[in-house]
């Protein structure tokens, strides 16, 4: 197929590192870089490159040979960008969050979908090597039904300005969640303990609780005062059981064949006998890839083959409620509440049906 035509809207911190995945990616040619600041776009794509360097989003938005756009640009502007190229009849990526309040991310969903477009969420963990396989192993049955999920995601951080520890670093442990689990992240309740012994005025440590279907639970650990950083998830199934290390270059993903059964109820009818299942363990094999790489190509399969990205933005908004959940339980003390929004959430959209936000 022809190469699709894209324009990187944001020339800071992340839209370079996509516009280079776009240049390499043989499904893309880019054809623009739109910023404000247009000597800042221009160090983007090079003294002598042919990428035109364009300051405004309506004119750039305007143009014939622009298929998609992506959004790489503050939280608060996803949601009217997002919704402008939509408006242009532009398939659109959003650089994670997929806007800035629920509310908003739910019209960009429906808008994508009227109009036939495909929205996507750049949720980049989601496509490495290693939870492209944890996804694989959860699919195919390997660890069984899944019963809790632990995820820890610690180091000694910038206190941000505007957002607490939740808002800032729990987003790639949902985004996580929601990829790998069977139907998405769609748990029964959310509960959030915080803490600011700094007195920041905001969050610093922070616990998130949450129930899931058919008794399982996961768990996310977050914290920017932690003198050791530490990036570990641990999915224990009815099988097996997988640890992933992302700082553990040699052996991130290690899979246990060990676990705990139950067996009959004795006669007190209290307690069930439990054996102890001590297997082997071993490291699968993965390609080592570029996570944008493998993201942008995903982004030009769903345009070709007319389907939903597998992060989409039912995908971005599952995350997005889950945080506005876990600021409303966290105000009120840590009481478990009812997860947002999720009464129109509550499956994957299957792949082949024709929508594609």
């Amino acid at each position: 197929m022809e190469p699709l035509r894209v324009a990187v809207i944001g020339a800071g911190y992340w839209g370079p590192n996509l516009a280079r995945n776009f240049r390499s990616c043989p499904d893309w040619d880019l054809v623009a870089v739109c910023d404000l600041d247009a000597d800042r776009a221009r160090r983007v794509v090079g003294p002598r490159s042919t990428v035109d360097i364009m300051t405004s989003t309506q004119e750039l938005l305007a143009r014939d040979d622009v298929d998609a756009v992506a959004v790489a640009t503050p939280a608060r502007t996803h949601a009217a960008l997002g919704l402008a190229a939509l408006e242009a009849g532009k398939h659109v990526l959003v650089e994670k969050p997929l806007a800035d309040h629920g509310a908003a991310a739910r019209r960009l969903v429906t808008r994508a979908a009227e109009l036939g477009r495909v929205l996507m969420v750049d949720h980049t963990f989601c496509y490495t090597p290693p939870v492209l396989k944890i996804r694989e192993l959860i699919a195919d049955g390997s660890l069984g039904d899944i019963h809790f999920v632990d995820s820890v995601r610690i180091n000694l951080g910038l206190v941000q300005p505007d957002v607490d520890v939740f808002w800032d670093l729990a987003p790639h442990d949902l985004s996580i969640l929601d990829f790998i689990l069977p139907g998405g992240l769609v748990p029964t309740g959310v509960a959030a303990q915080g803490a600011d012994p700094l007195g920041a005025g905001r969050a610093c440590v922070g616990y998130l609780t949450l129930p899931l279907a058919d008794g399982a639970i996961a768990h996310v650990h977050v914290n920017w005062l932690s003198p050791t950083k530490i990036r570990q998830m641990v999915i224990g199934g009815s099988k097996r059981t997988v640890v992933w290390d992302d700082l553990a270059p040699q052996q991130r993903l290690t899979v246990y064949d060990r676990g705990v059964d139950l067996g009959d109820t004795l006669p007190d009818r209290t307690t069930a006998r439990v054996s102890y299942r001590l297997g082997d363990a071993w490291a699968p094999a993965m390609p080592e890839r570029e996570a944008l790489g493998v993201m942008v190509a995903e982004f030009a399969a769903a345009i070709h083959q007319g389907r939903a990205p597998l992060t989409d933005g039912r995908a971005g908004l599952r995350v997005l409620d889950v945080l506005e959940s876990t600021s409303l339980s966290l105000a009120d003390g840590g009481r478990m509440v009812g997860a947002v929004g999720h009464e129109v959430l509550k499956a994957r959209q299957p792949v082949g049906s024709g929508a594609t936000a």
